[in-house]
């Protein structure tokens, strides 16, 4: 695994795109922390980062379209198919490099709050725990970028495939604001989102029964809960998306709460995805 890290992290540097991406964020973070902390004369630091969110959605694409995508249009997939190493090391190690790549600029960004100091009373626990969960959000959306690249051959349709996540990760708590807060608007959307869940698993697990058995059985049990409890539904789709929602997750910290809720939703993001990005893997070895 530290053979796979090395090679990763090294090629980001070899390439452009460790480079630009840590001055893509490092330019916005010093554009609006000149506009918000220099310009409005606000010590707090912890303000500058929910606008700097939407850098994830052009950076995170570009970071991990070439992870395995990459490595499929090359054929170099089958060096790693006969490494003796597991799936799980191999993705692992590229995540790992990854992660360390996204790492960088919210290193350097650390200095930032200190700087501050010098211009107002900086409270550094509030500022150092918003930085660390905008490092968890960056983490959580490349592992989901990460598996993305591992279902495609092509680093283009990675990339676009990944950019439109993002998108809808980033809107999907005001889009979801459209819907009337109504217990049969919630019933339908929560209907739709179900046949949705089911086509992404016809998609990847190529099994028609599997998609049915999810669906037949999302809607059987919605239904019953409809009818049983009809109460539950007022505002439960804006609810339960706002909670799906990665980026709104991130901004309890800005409020300066330490969201163990928050942070654990991040884990578990990294942690389904890394172990769905082990099993495209492993899919595509013994096919």
């Amino acid at each position: 695994m530290k053979a796979i890290f090395k090679r990763e992290y090294r090629s980001y540097y070899t390439g452009i795109i460790g480079y630009v991406f840590a001055a893509f964020v490092l330019l916005f973070a010093g554009i609006f922390s000149m506009i918000y902390n220099l310009n409005g004369n606000y010590a707090n630091f912890e303000y500058v980062l929910p606008m700097m969110t939407f850098v994830f959605l052009v950076t995170i694409p570009i970071l991990t379209m070439r992870v395995m995508a990459e490595e499929r249009r090359q054929k170099t997939d089958q060096l790693l198919y006969s490494l003796p190493l597991g799936m799980g090391k191999i993705v692992m190690g590229k995540y790992l490099a990854m992660l360390a790549v996204i790492a960088l600029p919210c290193v350097i960004m650390c200095i930032y709050p200190l700087i501050f100091m010098a211009f107002g009373n900086v409270y550094l626990p509030s500022a150092y725990s918003a930085l660390f969960a905008f490092l968890m959000l960056g983490a959580a959306l490349a592992a989901i970028g990460m598996f993305i690249s591992t279902i495609t051959e092509n680093q283009a349709v990675a990339a676009g495939i990944c950019f439109v996540v993002m998108l809808l990760l980033y809107f999907m708590g005001s889009l979801a604001s459209f819907v009337p807060a109504t217990a049969f608007s919630s019933l339908i959307a929560l209907a739709v989102l179900i046949l949705v869940v089911a086509v992404i698993v016809r998609l990847l697990t190529k099994s028609t029964f599997a998609a049915l058995v999810v669906f037949v059985a999302g809607e059987v049990v919605l239904v019953l809960a409809y009818v049983l409890r009809p109460e539950w539904f007022e505002g439960l789709f804006l609810s339960f998306v706002q909670q799906l929602s990665p980026f709104v997750r991130f901004d309890t910290f800005i409020d300066g709460i330490f969201d163990i809720n928050a942070l654990v939703y991040f884990i578990s993001i990294i942690v389904i995805f890394l172990f769905l990005s082990v099993q495209s893997m492993e899919k595509r070895r013994w096919s």
